[in-house]
């Protein structure tokens, strides 16, 4: 480990450095690799009809923000319990959105893994999550809200006899980590739909993790948030308008995963919700618009989700992305603010 643990501050600082840096010089090599073996994007034909020049751009650059991220922790961190669990759930949910690219690719059309084997794989993934955070981490199956309210999720709890240990399964608080982490996961990769749109949201929302983690004392998973922005950084320089390199669901499923990771390792379940503000008013233009064609026949927005909405008011891809990215930067600030506000 290259980080001191007396200078934790410029143990952080140094992770995004190092993570960007390893980023930008592996990004082009990848970039590259693609274009050699024809791996392209595949873009919605029911889409904005200016994203269709999009259309075989090189794709899965999330192998390459994880890798960073993997290398990073590696340097400046100690591997403890909590953040190998957070890494390994990050990596598990990065393969099952992998097989969901690699679907899309060789099918040659913009869906991949159906809907049903997207949620089994998740729901397998948040289960044994959950299970390791509670038996393994410590984590108390409780939620906490600003003002010092909390609500304890497992009051309807099994405990098993394992050998020499027990395993106990909160079943309420497992749901709960599934509908966070599934709902993270789908809501990071609704929001990946515009050049530099997903990256520079989750980039700001890290940077905030990791300024939570670094608070509640969990310097290692501070360095994990950090190296995520660090290795987002790189993967933006790329991606920024017009792209040279998707992240692919690869990328936005895992980085929607760490999140939720995240937030339950440092108990801010609730506090994520808001930090991840931008990423719930994504989700949730999709299920407006697609609950109100089916009960009224009407649409509530142009398109959906909803940075397609103002694309299709005129906006132009750069300024819907550059404003949304303000609105996450202050959902992420307003998150951060009410950390201090839990009980």
């Amino acid at each position: 480990m290259l980080g001191n643990p007396d200078y934790p501050t410029y143990q952080v600082f140094l992770s995004i450095g190092i993570a960007a840096v390893i980023s930008l010089v592996l990004m082009p090599l990848f970039i590259r690799l693609m274009r050699r073996e024809g791996v392209g994007q595949q873009i919605r034909a029911d889409g904005p009809q200016g994203h269709l020049v999009k259309q075989g751009t090189p794709t899965m650059g999330g192998v390459v923000i994880l890798l960073s991220m993997v290398l990073t922790c590696f340097i400046m961190a100690r591997w403890t319990p909590d953040l190998i669990l957070c890494v390994l759930a990050t990596i598990a949910t990065a393969l099952l959105g992998l097989l969901d690219d690699i679907e899309s690719v060789a099918h040659r059309r913009s869906l991949g893994l159906t809907p049903s084997q997207k949620m089994i794989g998740l729901i397998l993934i948040a289960v044994i999550f959950c299970l390791a955070a509670v038996n393994v981490c410590g984590i108390a199956p409780v939620i906490l809200f600003p003002g010092g309210f909390s609500v304890d999720l497992g009051f309807l709890s099994t405990t098993i006899s394992i050998g020499d240990g027990q395993l106990t399964i909160p079943w309420v608080y497992l749901i709960f980590v599934f509908l966070l982490m599934a709902g993270m996961s789908n809501a990071v990769n609704l929001t990946d739909g515009l050049d530099g749109l997903s990256g520079g949201c989750t980039l700001v929302v890290m940077l905030a993790m990791a300024m939570v983690a670094f608070r509640y004392d969990e310097i290692n998973l501070a360095v994990f948030a950090a190296s995520i922005a660090g290795s987002l950084v790189g993967y933006l320089w790329y991606n920024c308008f017009p792209a040279t390199i998707f992240m692919g669901d690869t990328g936005s499923l895992a980085l929607g995963a760490a999140f939720a990771a995240l937030a339950v390792l440092t108990k801010t379940e609730v506090i994520s919700l808001i930090m991840g503000g931008l990423f719930i008013v994504e989700a949730l233009s999709v299920i407006i618009q697609v609950a109100s064609f089916k009960l009224t026949g009407k649409r509530v927005f142009l398109m959906a989700p909803i940075h397609h909405h103002f694309e299709k008011l005129g906006w132009s891809e750069t300024k819907v992305v550059t404003r949304f990215w303000i609105v996450a930067a202050a959902f992420a600030m307003i998150g951060f603010a009410l950390y201090f506000q839990l009980g």
